[in-house]
């Protein structure tokens, strides 16, 4: 080999994760601090287990058909990016980079800053901390896996391993525990409600709630660039993640309601370490918050790992700035796109509080969940994908289903946050002048550029469709409505007679003619 092509090999992400390394990174990252913290403050919108269990099969309910559908996205576009390659590729390169914004700017690192003031929260409870190691504690928890993360994917991937694995046994222990002790009596007392006008509007905010506790079911779907087999793997492990972790959030509930009255669930601050101290005394305590804090921190390390991919894949775009997109030679990771995540991070954890922060994350994010699915229909419209690939059951009603909590999303304020969906917006808005700048840089980067599309068979997605980029002289071949590597040929003549191991991404149209860029 050459040493331009082991130069590439050298820049490019490891393709070492397999199906058992997804259900790690969904379940590792979606079980964090939620179902410890948040049964309380459901407990006082909803006043009878069944209403609470409702929320929460609602709730995984509608982040198992999110990950379904994205599950047929991953099969047609599995690359590094996710989210960003299928919002790209569906609705155009502004949508996307809106998308990637607020994924860096709120969503993501958001979520990372939340998870680990969580961690400081909790640990108050077990050991004093100062004001100055409250504040510091969550930016060395940040540095940390930052710093676990630039050792290469492979390292990631284990420490992820681990701390899913862990988390399951640890729940499985408080689970047993619980139900060991806990009677069914229990589970018929109804907490006074009082009144049942806002029914709907408890049941909304509740939901909120509920889906932060899911939050991160589709992460997964960021390092498809790292799957040795994405387009297998991926919807695998995006489907029974999430069904792995619906089980036990149900689960844990039950164990809750069978030691505590609804009352008590409503008045503590954490359901699991008031059942255990009720049912096992205070010195059981420490269980609980091991547990808490073990499941924090393996999902602080699952969104530190996943959405770097994201920048990388925007920068190869021309959608970010460069710098993102360069690859360790060495890990082959991202490395200056999981530095300025970790930077970025660290300082949204000074400027909001916990509440603050999960609610900007939510209503944000969920735009660009519903966007997604709704997406699915435009590619099926275009008879994009293979009929041998992954499909969702029950299109389209599965889909839609997806949309259904937008409205209480919008109208709820959970918990009497200062938060709105009118200052989250505004956030979205200060994208504006960066898609202008990236736009305008991408324009002049690709002037006089142009496709030459052959026609193809209705019949055979697959087809060859040959690509020249008159300006570069880069030509190559890609599957029609797919990415794939576009090799760049030795000369400028647009010739494939001398191809170079060198490869660049590059999204193949889905019109069957000649288009100039």
């Amino acid at each position: 080999m050459d040493k331009s092509a082991s130069e590439s090999t050298d820049r490019s992400l490891a393709k070492v994760l397999g199906i058992r390394d997804g259900i790690a990174i969904v379940v590792g990252t979606v079980i964090g601090s939620g179902i410890f913290l948040v049964p309380g403050p459901i407990a006082n919108r909803l006043h009878t287990l069944t209403l609470v269990l409702l929320v929460w099969i609602v709730g995984g309910l509608l982040s198992l058909f999110g990950s379904l559908s994205m599950g047929e996205l991953a099969a047609i576009y599995p690359e590094a990016g996710g989210l960003y390659v299928y919002l790209r590729n569906i609705y155009g390169r502004p949508l996307a980079f809106l998308y990637g914004w607020a994924l860096f700017s709120l969503i993501q690192s958001g979520s990372i800053a939340t998870l680990a003031s969580g961690f400081a929260l909790y640990l108050s409870k077990i050991t004093p901390l100062s004001p100055l190691e409250f504040r510091v504690l969550p930016i060395l928890c940040i540095v940390f896996f930052t710093g676990v993360n630039l050792f290469g994917v492979r390292l990631a991937g284990g420490v992820q391993n681990l701390s899913a694995i862990s988390k399951v046994i640890g729940i499985a222990l408080v689970f047993a525990l619980l139900i060991g002790r806990g009677h069914a009596v229990s589970l018929s007392t109804v907490h006074p409600a009082e009144g049942t006008a806002s029914l709907a509007l408890n049941f909304g905010t509740a939901l909120i709630a509920v889906l932060w506790s899911y939050e991160g079911w589709h992460v997964v779907s960021f390092t498809a660039g790292e799957f040795r087999n994405a387009r297998r793997d991926l919807p695998k492990s995006l489907f029974w993640g999430t069904l792995i972790v619906t089980a036990i959030y149900l689960l844990l509930n039950v164990a809750y309601y069978v030691v505590l009255t609804p009352n008590q669930v409503a008045a503590s601050t954490s359901a699991a370490g008031a059942a255990i101290q009720a049912t096992w005394g205070k010195g059981a305590l420490l269980i609980v918050s091991i547990l808490i804090l073990t499941s924090i921190l393996g999902s602080t390390n699952g969104l530190v790992l996943t959405a770097p991919r994201v920048y990388y894949a925007m920068a190869n775009d021309g959608l970010f700035f460069s710098k993102f997109g360069e690859i360790s030679a060495r890990f082959r990771v991202p490395v200056f796109a999981i530095l300025a995540q970790g930077i970025w991070a660290s300082a949204l954890t000074l400027i909001g509080s916990f509440q603050q922060l999960f609610t900007y994350v939510i209503f944000t994010a969920w735009i660009f969940y519903g966007l997604t699915v709704a997406g699915v229909f435009v590619l099926r419209s275009r008879r994009v994908g293979s009929a041998t690939g992954f499909q969702t059951p029950g299109y389209p009603w599965v889909r839609s289903r997806l949309f259904s909590p937008l409205p209480e999303l919008h109208s709820a304020q959970p918990f009497r946050t200062p938060c709105t969906p009118r200052s989250a917006s505004a956030w979205l808005g200060s994208a504006l002048p960066c898609i202008c700048f990236f736009g305008a840089t991408h324009s002049n980067e690709q002037t006089g550029a142009a496709l030459a599309v052959v026609p193809v068979h209705e019949r055979n997605p697959t087809a060859t469709v040959f690509i020249s980029q008159l300006k570069s002289g880069k030509s190559g071949t890609c599957m029609v409505g797919r990415t794939a590597r576009v090799l760049l040929p030795a000369d400028r003549s647009g010739s494939f007679s001398d191809l170079r191991a060198t490869s660049v991404p590059m999204r193949c149209p889905d019109r069957q003619n000649v288009q100039h860029l």
